[in-house]
């Protein structure tokens, strides 16, 4: 296939049951679209049968194609770069495999929507957002993440942390090449190489539909993000985020 001008890359860790129909979906709304695409599923450590599932939607939908990350090496941070790195489109969308955000309001992140813009992130609190079904001890969870990213970060955006992304191409393989955290603090961690490289981000709000079986924990992801933020500021003291010349 050519160069496509969309790819879409799902992380997929024990994903067996989600991937069948959320692909089925992708490929609906893409096969309605002027544009080309591509997809990329990277297999990140499952323990379920999500790998072959995986190859069997490739056989079956041929835009798809599969890779795994190393046997040795896990994280959705590290499975992200991978597919962000093996794609080829102009612009690259991370996607979440449970499509909490519906496939076709994927449009509103490409141009003309976002035109002068390099990079497009999800946003489940930004003015015109809905949240469906989602319990209040869940959002206060992802306030609390937030608190503390605007905090110990940066303080741009409401909501960092929601799993659908788009970015140029070649600003993908600028910021996926300087990326370093594998854990959930990645987002973070490319908003802030992002900021600093003076890349133009735009929040878009969306209808999220709440998942039940999502396995966020308030303290423990909190402490976690602490962390790798702590991690992301001594990596750009250290001079290990500058753009190569």
């Amino acid at each position: 296939m050519s160069k496509p001008f969309l790819s879409i890359v799902i992380p997929a860790h024990n994903e067996e049951h989600r991937l069948p129909p959320s692909l089925a979906q992708i490929d609906s709304f893409l096969a309605g679209q002027a544009f080309t695409a591509e997809v990329i599923i990277v297999e990140n450590g499952s323990r379920d049968r999500t790998f072959d599932v995986a190859m069997e939607c490739a056989r079956r939908y041929p835009i798809v194609r599969v890779i795994q990350s190393p046997d040795n090496l896990r994280g959705k941070g590290l499975a992200v770069k991978q597919g962000m790195l093996a794609a080829t489109g102009d612009w690259r969308f991370i996607c979440d495999a449970d499509l909490s955000m519906r496939i076709d309001e994927l449009t509103r992140f490409l141009p003309p929507e976002t035109e002068g813009y390099d990079i497009a992130i999800a946003s489940r609190e930004a003015p015109g957002s809905i949240r469906v079904d989602e319990p209040e001890y869940r959002h206060l969870m992802g306030r609390v993440n937030n608190f503390i990213i605007k905090a110990a970060a940066i303080n741009d955006y409401e909501d960092t942390q929601c799993g659908f992304k788009l970015f140029s191409g070649t600003v993908a393989e600028d910021l996926f090449n300087a990326q370093r955290m594998n854990g959930i603090g990645f987002d973070v961690e490319l908003l802030f190489i992002a900021k600093r490289r003076g890349y133009r981000v735009k929040e878009v709000p969306i209808t999220w539909y709440f998942d039940p079986y999502s396995t966020m924990r308030l303290w423990d992801d909190s402490v976690r993000m602490l962390k790798e933020i702590w991690q992301i500021r001594r990596n750009w003291r250290q001079g290990l985020y500058e753009k190569a010349s």
